[in-house]
Parts: structure tokens; sequence; C-alpha cells
């Protein structure tokens, strides 16, 4: 009879002197798992502000580094330029240092009644998955976009983030060109290997549902949900209960020395809840809105976020 290789060794060491291994922690009710700690990131938007001199992304790198964070969300208005030599100096960069770069943060509008203005913010959005893919960024921020129809973001604010259509148009008109500027952006994420995280950041996505209703009329794997912790009009914790199950990724505000624009007293441990018990995976990026210098702001927001996300 032929003996395996398993029961020879059996013999050899015998079973009884194979000591037990110790059972798994049972810390997690709803499957029996330990929760498990998430990785942290910080946007180098933390650090700038769209402040007249953009602050170095190389900087936000270091700093990101020394302070304990596992990776950077990069603002792609803040980089310097898009030449190969920046962008390849950057993924050196957080290689060097042991970062990850999770995701790239765009800008593009797609409620647009013109259609060469819708075109020209895909081709933005389609050069813009290209440029996440060479720098080895898996993911880009994506926006509906908005209406347009107050004079500036401060206005926006003091209206909940909530504007009507422009004459002559409706939500309705608004949801089509998104969905169609989506669809045509698909074919290059699913080449490059590059998600469009698509975020509840004010006008057409202001509202909860409508940013389901975004994401799942697009049937494709290759929109995800970035959720910001930040952008709701009403109770945050009500949006991110709605939200949650979709999240492939978290953006986490927090606002030391009082916020730029407004200013919410996040449960930071509450949200940690409500996402683990949806199931979120994903990754958890920082983005301090606060007034605060962001020196000694971020470390701060980073000891919140990882004291309340770590189990």
């Amino acid at each position: 009879m032929k003996i395996t290789r398993r029961e020879s060794l059996s013999a050899l060491v015998g079973a009884a002197s194979i000591p037990a291994l110790p059972a798994l922690a049972q810390d997690n009710k709803a499957g029996g798992h330990t929760p498990q700690r998430y990785s942290l990131a910080v946007s180098t938007y933390s650090y700038w502000h769209f402040e007249p001199v953009k602050f170095p992304i190389e900087k936000v790198i270091e700093n990101a580094a020394r302070i304990g964070f596992e990776g950077v969300e990069i603002l792609h208005r803040q980089m310097a330029d898009e030449t190969p030599s920046y962008c390849m100096r950057l993924k050196q960069m957080a290689f060097d240092y042991g970062l990850s770069l999770p995701m790239l943060s765009i800008h593009q509008d797609f409620v647009e009644p013109e259609a060469d203005e819708r075109t020209r913010n895909v081709e933005h959005t389609i050069k813009c998955i290209e440029l996440a893919a060479r720098m080895g960024i898996p993911a880009v921020r994506l926006n509906s976009g908005r209406w347009g129809t107050t004079s500036s973001f401060d206005e926006l604010m003091t209206k909940a983030g909530i504007e009507p259509p422009l004459p002559g148009y409706t939500d309705e008109d608004a949801f089509k060109w998104v969905g169609d500027c989506i669809q045509r952006c698909i074919p290059t994420a699913q080449r490059e290997g590059v998600a469009m995280c698509i975020e509840n950041h004010w006008g057409l996505t202001t509202s909860v549902d409508n940013l389901i209703r975004i994401y799942k009329e697009s049937s494709s794997p290759w929109l995800k949900m970035n959720v910001d912790t930040g952008n709701y009009p009403g109770d945050p914790y009500e949006g991110l209960q709605k939200l949650a199950p979709y999240a492939h990724i978290i953006q986490a505000k927090t606002y030391e020395g009082g916020g730029v624009w407004y200013t919410l007293n996040l449960d930071y441990k509450r949200i940690a809840r409500i996402l683990r018990e949806a199931g979120f995976k994903g990754w958890i990026s920082l983005e301090m809105e606060g007034k605060e210098p962001a020196e000694t702001a971020v470390p701060k927001a980073y000891k919140t976020l990882r004291d309340a996300f770590t189990a």
C-alpha cells in the first residue's frame, strides 16, 4: 500500500504530540471574525485647501509616512504638472516611503446642457484615468457635477448644497447626461484597470438617493462609490447608514480649529460601527478641512481616525 507524505509525517511526529491551534477570537457578532484594522490614507487636499500657493505633494508623502498613514490620496488639481518625470517621481517616492496611492481625486462636471462641454469633461476624465494608471493608482474620484445656478461654493453651502436646475431643464436631464458620460468613460476604466468612485459631492449627488440611483443605473463594476462623511445637508449618520453598503472608499472629514466652510462634530467610533456592520473593507482617507494649520491638525486627525478604526 502506498503511504502518503502526510501519513509518513504523522507517523514520525505522532498525532498526540501536535498541540491544538488556539481558537480564533470571536469579536465580531455578525460574522464571528475579528474586525479588521482599516488602512488610513491622507488626502493631499488636507494640506492645501485651494490656497494660492500649492502645498507640495512630495511634502505630504513625507509627512504621511512620518505620522503613520498607509497611503496618500492625490488631488489632481494640486499636482505641479502632468509630465512623466513628475508623475513617476511621486510614484517612486510613495514606494520608497512604503505608502500606497489609493485614489486620484479629480474634478469634472457632467451636468452640462451643452454636448460639447460634456464631451470636454468626458475627455478630461479619460485623461485622468490614464494618468492614474501610469501612477499605479487604482481609482479616481468622480463627481456628478452641478447646475451652477448658485454664484459660489459659499452660497451653495448656505443652501445646504441644493440648487435648482437651469431654466428649461429638470434633474431628469441631469441624470441622463451623467449616466451617458459615465458610460463613455467605462471602456477606458476597464482597459486601464482604474475604477471611477462617484462621491456625494454636492450638486446632483447632494441627495443620497440620487447618488444611489446613478450608481445602480451604471450597471458596471467599474463605477464604485466614494462616500464622504461630511457632505450631507441633514443627519450625516442617516446618510452614511444608507450609503455604507455601497461604499468602496471613505473620505473622512475632520475640522480641527473649526471648519473652513462649516463644522461637524462627527463621532468616528459610531461611523466605524456603521461601516463594519455594512461589511466595508476599503480605505479610509482623511480630508482635514479645519482652520488649524495642517502640520498640527493632521496628526490629531490621524489619532482620531486610528483610534476609531482600529479594532
